[in-house]
């Protein structure tokens, strides 16, 4: 066990070993939808759920390019939002 400043408080917190435990992934399309009143672009994402966190990102980014193509508005931003659970150890 490690022991560190808590630069916050001042206290000494004991520090444990973390494992990451990747959870799900997320396809996020970004699309613009139109302009507000000003003319600022307007955008809608779209999200792709339960995506494999093991997928590679050229597979991502060539299935978020496919579906863009049904879709009625414009394509602004691909991403992928990856989750994960920190365990101590």
């Amino acid at each position: 066990m490690l022991v560190v400043p808590n630069i916050c408080s001042g206290r000494e917190v004991n520090s444990m070993a973390v494992n990451k435990i990747p959870g799900g992934a997320v396809l996020q399309l970004e699309l613009q939808t139109g302009v507000d009143a000003q003319g600022n672009p307007v955008y809608r994402s779209k999200n792709l759920k339960s995506v494999n966190p093991a997928a590679v990102d050229q597979d991502l980014f060539d299935v978020a390019q496919a579906l863009a193509g049904l879709q009625e508005y414009t394509l602004s931003k691909i991403s992928r939002v990856d989750s994960a659970q920190l365990v101590q150890v």
